[in-house]
């Protein structure tokens, strides 16, 4: 229950100007289990002008009543801003996501019955504070010990005088939803969801983050409003939807948006994929599939999360039944084509929609360890580029993991994981010589021969062996000494040189690969 000094400060200045000062909302669930706040908010009787004059720094330039507040830290570090709130009530949601009439309020009880759930509509502040508590809210009043569970409720016998340390306003009973791990609208829900239709994605989100069900009644006036959804910016959908891919339940996220309605309006192309049988291999539909995909990907990227969950989109459009087997030829070129338009349509960016679609397009790559070469992997690391080979594996595991195959990295997998690791971090070349040609030919005075490759090959053949010594000063010394020897022999030891080096870097790299 540990929070800031800065903003005890922030506190200690408004109760001292004789304003009540709250912290709300997410923090403070937060705070109750024990987990770090991302941000901190206050809700106060202050008006935004009242509070400018307690905080000159301050700025305000909207009509909800937010002041933003710039803090720093103990060591002057600047710090993300405080947003201090004046108690308010809202009426009309004429645009589905921004109230019509925002009325400032004298009293906080108003303000905690227009927030969305009520494990967010909890208000906390420390029990020594100089403004007291309303004497009608005092019922709704649960002590905290600092760093003690459980709470103890007003009326039980007085703890020990070090022990209590801060007041939990609970209107709408969010301290027992947390204890019993729900999610549930304040008041009604389906007025909740009614004032902003993006609410019901938030009841999913939060679900992934916290591992809490939602809430039947909450759950039934999502499936009610599902269709409000397509009112709602395309920005702010994705936001949410990012927010689930990046949580702990990415498939618990995605399987609650399917079974409330709501993906329908998210991901379409995704929906299409329902009760699409497979053959083969496959023992699930596209839909399944595609969805246990996610919940395999070891990539903890959305943008990786999210191509595993859309790789075979394609495939609906794609599938054709030959001599008795569905087949989906070139589905992951239809699928990339589709990808793009998703991506574009949810506002993603340019480089996020290019990594996603880059990954649904190649997914299908051809492999065996009896025929490739170096040549053919560089040229797929040229295709897909060289930051996107660990994305690409990953993939490759969850499309694996999620048709049911019991082993993710199968003896071929290692293998490309080990020949994209010799390819593209050779350990042997001139090029890693921090001296070249044109540096030897002007200090030995040298013109253009073959000459300067064999000292360039006998200081590469010094280097592997100690590499502390590529520097320029060691080089250009030692490649004087080599310019007086006789340089075919020694250009040929070098030589041998390297190649023991380069097969004992490959022996220890299939080791790490199994291979």
């Amino acid at each position: 229950m540990k929070i800031p000094e800065y903003l005890e400060n922030i506190i200690e200045k408004m109760e001292a100007a004789g304003f009540e000062a709250w912290i709300v909302g997410g923090c403070v669930r937060d705070l109750l289990m024990d987990k770090t706040p991302n941000d901190w908010d206050l809700t106060t009787n202050a008006l935004p002008e009242e509070m400018l004059k307690i905080f000159p720094e301050a700025h305000y330039e909207n009509e909800f009543g937010t002041v933003i507040l710039p803090v720093k830290n103990e060591t002057g570090e600047n710090l993300d801003a405080i947003e201090v709130t004046t108690f308010r009530s809202e009426q009309g949601y004429s645009d589905r996501r921004r109230p019509d009439e925002v009325k400032f309020e004298k009293d906080i009880d108003a303000d905690l019955a227009r927030r969305d759930f009520t494990i967010n509509a909890l208000a906390m502040k420390s029990v020594n504070s100089k403004i007291p508590v309303k004497e009608e809210l005092k019922k709704f009043i649960i002590e905290i010990k600092s760093g003690i569970n459980p709470p103890r409720p007003r009326g039980a016998a007085t703890p020990p005088e070090d022990g209590t340390s801060w007041q939990i306003l609970d209107l709408f009973g969010g301290f027992k939803d947390i204890e019993r791990k729900a999610i549930r609208g304040v008041g009604e829900p389906y007025d909740r969801f009614k004032e902003d239709s993006l609410r019901m994605m938030r009841a999913i989100r939060f679900s992934a983050q916290l591992g809490f069900k939602i809430e039947d009644k909450t759950e039934r006036a999502i499936l009610k409003m599902a269709g409000a959804l397509k009112f709602i910016a395309r920005e702010r959908i994705a936001t949410e939807l990012i927010k689930i891919l990046k949580s702990d339940r990415p498939y618990d996220g995605i399987m609650a948006l399917h079974n409330t309605k709501l993906l329908q309006y998210i991901i379409p192309e995704l929906e299409q994929g329902v009760g699409i049988e497979q053959a083969r291999h496959h023992i699930y539909t596209v839909f399944e599939h595609d969805v246990l995909a996610l919940k395999h990907c070891p990539s903890k990227e959305w943008q990786v999360r999210f191509a595993a969950l859309i790789h075979d989109i394609g495939k609906p459009k794609t599938k054709k039944i030959i001599d008795g087997i569905a087949t989906f030829y070139n589905h992951e070129y239809v699928g990339a084509k589709l990808a793009d338009k998703l991506c574009r349509n949810l506002k993603f960016s340019a480089d996020d929609t290019f990594r996603i679609t880059n990954l649904v397009r190649n997914h299908m790559f051809y492999y065996n360890a009896d025929e490739v070469t170096a040549a053919s992997v560089r040229r797929l690391i040229k295709k897909v580029g060289k930051e996107n080979l660990k994305d690409l594996i990953d993939l490759r595991i969850a499309d694996r993991l999620g048709s049911g195959v019991p082993k993710a990295e199968p003896y071929k997998l290692r293998h490309l994981q080990y020949m994209f690791e010799r390819v593209q971090n050779d350990p042997v070349s001139v090029k890693m010589l921090k001296i070249n040609g044109t540096d030897l030919m002007n200090d030995l005075k040298i013109p253009p021969s073959p000459k300067i490759g064999e000292i360039l090959d006998l200081l590469l053949g010094d280097v592997i062996e100690n590499p502390e010594n590529n520097t320029k000063e060691y080089l250009s010394a030692r490649a004087k000494e080599f310019a007086a020897m006789d340089g075919a022999e020694l250009r040929r030891r070098a030589k041998a040189l390297i190649e023991e080096k380069r097969a004992e870097e490959d022996k220890e790299m299939k080791k790490g690969y199994k291979v």
